[in-house]
């Protein structure tokens, strides 16, 4: 049985890997769905395993101000997790749930950053049920941390643990909604390398 590492990950592990993306941002957008009570239209999510170095300049570079909701995951799977929205979008989706005006842009009030602390639980945390059911793993996420600050900032909190954990994040890249309502998140999925291999064989396609 061979060792996995990502030099060795073939573009059918890589095709799985970026299903288990999909699967796992479409049933947080039907969460999300369900909390405001109305239909997310969900465009096709662009997933890819980045370089942890990189992420910053994908969602926009260093200096780019986002909303990033944070959390541990444990259980047989370790690493963290994060969602993050570009503040507008972040913006949007909360003036959908209070019912106002789509381009709303006041400074967000204090029932604003609960409510998008509530959100980023509910989708964080049906993204990891949705990977947990897939692999059939045990996985326990911790209390989420909201931040809203310049992206190479909030990177930087995973950044002091990833040495840790590895080099690499699984990252999905998903829109949904339309027109002027259109909101663009990412989940960033950090597993440590036995926790990938753990979920390649969970699918019995890596030996």
């Amino acid at each position: 049985m061979s060792e996995m590492n990502f030099d060795n990950i073939d573009s059918m592990h890589l095709d799985i890997l970026k299903e288990i993306g999909n699967i796992g941002a479409g049933n947080a957008i039907t969460a999300l769905s369900q909390l405001i009570n109305r239909r997310i239209d969900m465009g096709i999510p662009k997933v890819n395993i980045s370089e942890f170095n990189e992420l910053s300049e994908v969602l926009g570079g260093a200096e780019n101000q986002i909303v990033g909701i944070l959390l541990s995951v444990g259980g047989e799977i370790n690493g963290m997790m994060m969602f993050v929205l570009e503040t507008t979008s972040a913006h949007h989706l909360i003036n959908i749930l209070m019912q106002r005006d789509i381009n709303n842009f006041d400074d967000f009030s204090e029932m604003d950053l609960s409510a998008l602390n509530e959100i980023g639980n509910i989708i964080t945390g049906a993204y990891l049920s949705s990977l947990s059911t897939l692999t059939n793993m045990k996985i326990i996420a911790s209390v989420p941390y909201m931040a809203i600050d310049m992206a190479g900032a909030i990177l930087s909190v995973p950044a002091i643990e990833f040495g840790k954990i590895g080099d690499k994040a699984l990252l999905i890249q998903t829109d949904f909604g339309e027109g002027q309502e259109s909101v663009f998140g990412y989940f960033i999925l950090i597993p440590d390398m036995p926790s990938y291999e753990k979920i390649i064989r969970s699918l019995g396609i890596w030996s």
